[in-house]
């Protein structure tokens, strides 16, 4: 067992050999290094390697490994869970790894391991081209894609993962690789939904899609017509083009500049139709939630990437997630839905989202393991507040949320939106069959479990 004095000198002689930076406890700028999205966790790792580069990597988990100290890698540092941070451990942070290379002939970019939605956006949106990416600008791209990957555009474009041409990865052993579907195909497969199980994802590699016009309508609706909303977006997107999408959110009202004064910190029902083209042709299918008696409403073309960034939650707040995939969405469902977002925590940043499926997503490559493609929607009660006094309701109404809608659930969820929900519901974001040939893969690549602060997978 190592002494202080060894362990020392071990990470002296690691500052010397990173090119990026090592940041111990006490040091200048480890507490905001350890800082992640959700102010609910609170850890403090024994190091954290600030990689500058693919062999910064190597170093930094050769380094654990010779330590014996678990490892956890930070992307965009977004996991509800928290699991880019641990306990005494050692952090590998890629933050500084964001480089986004775009190859507009060959439609396809590769995105440095520690690059956000928004560093990816914003480099192809001068190419008129873009990719399935998150809702929010601040997710990390690599646990984003890795994990299955859904988002506005996902109807007409795929999943994520759907979109992933390679990966360069830094294994359990400290070695560096590649996989793609010539070189290391079974481990291309299991990084298509099997998230960061296998290693770390220093670079990413992923097809793009033209994507010359991008339009929205966010319509604002009192409560009280939120069922009647609801039933017209799910009309609109089941009889709409793949290229519709979007989402129907309860909310409470924010004081931003286009919130009537009058509603902010009230209940609100708003329907987000987004488009994947231009806004002539999105007003026409948005012509019936344009008709229903609305309280404010933002119309018209937008760049792509400043939608990405409309509904960016905020950082330093607490939050607690969940989701279930549903097999429709029926009447009875829509009151359900309703009648649990009408008793939202209120004066919190809570959210109750329903948002389609269906398109690319169900039509996209069956054999990858993502067992929600198949659901036509799916439910995303997220809460966000900032007093730990209101852990106790905002945690309880989002697990009401997912008991409520369990008999229309395919069992089926996507891991990106939820946090630790135990052994089972990995399996369920996996599919069960899926679970044990990944077993297997992760037996291969990461005996020893060393990549397990994630939705994990055991060696077997």
């Amino acid at each position: 067992m190592a002494t202080r004095a060894t362990a020392g000198a071990a990470v002296s002689a690691l500052r010397e050999d990173l090119t990026g930076d090592v940041l111990t406890p006490g040091d200048p700028g480890y507490d905001d290094a350890r800082t992640v999205f959700n102010a609910m966790i609170d850890r403090r790792p024994a190091v954290i390697t600030q990689c500058a580069d693919e062999d910064d990597v190597v170093r930094a988990v050769r380094f654990a490994r010779e330590q014996n100290l678990p490892v956890a890698v930070r992307g965009g540092g977004h996991s509800v869970a928290g699991q880019a941070m641990n306990d005494g451990g050692l952090v590998v942070d890629l933050r500084r790894m964001h480089r986004v290379t775009v190859d507009p002939a060959a439609e396809a970019v590769r995105v440095g391991g520690g690059a956000t939605m928004s560093h990816l956006d914003r480099a192809t949106e001068p190419y008129r081209l873009a990719t399935t990416g998150g809702r929010a600008s601040t997710t990390g791209v690599g646990g984003f894609v890795l994990g299955g990957g859904s988002g506005w555009l996902d109807r007409c474009f795929g999943l994520a993962v759907d979109n992933l041409l390679g990966v360069e990865l830094v294994t359990a052993d400290g070695r560096k690789v590649h996989a793609n579907a010539d070189e290391n195909p079974e481990l291309f497969w299991g990084l298509h939904g099997g998230g960061g199980n296998f290693g770390i994802a220093t670079a990413i590699t992923l097809r793009l899609h033209e994507l010359p016009d991008f339009a929205i309508a966010l319509l604002l609706y009192l409560p009280e017509h939120g069922r009647e909303v609801t039933r017209t977006f799910r009309d609109v997107i089941e009889t709409g083009p793949d290229e519709a999408s979007g989402a129907v959110l309860y909310f409470p009202a924010p004081p931003e500049e286009f919130i009537p004064p009058h509603l902010v910190g009230s209940l609100l029902c708003a329907a987000l139709l987004t488009y994947a083209g231009a806004e002539a042709d999105m007003r026409k299918i948005a012509e019936p939630l344009l008709a229903l008696p609305h309280e404010a409403e933002i119309v018209g073309a937008m760049p792509y990437a400043d939608v990405q960034c409309m509904i960016d939650d905020p950082w330093g707040m607490r939050n607690y997630w969940t989701a279930e995939y549903l097999t429709g969405l029926p009447e009875e469902l829509i009151d359900v839905f309703s009648s649990r977002a009408e008793r939202l925590p209120l004066g919190t940043g809570t959210q109750h989202a329903l948002f389609p499926q269906g398109g690319a997503i169900a039509s996209g490559p069956a054999e990858y393991p993502v067992p929600y493609r198949d659901a036509p929607w799916g439910m995303h009660p997220f809460a966000i507040w900032e007093s730990p006094d209101d852990d106790e309701r905002c945690i309880d109404w989002v697990r009401e949320c997912r008991t409520d809608v369990r008999p229309w659930s395919t069992g089926a969820v996507y891991l990106n939106f939820i946090g630790d929900e135990g052994a089972d519901r990995v399996a369920a974001g996996l599919g069960r069959e899926n679970a044990r040939r990944l077993a297997g893969l992760k037996r291969t690549w990461d005996p020893d479990n060393v990549f397990r602060f994630n939705h994990n997978i055991r060696p077997a």
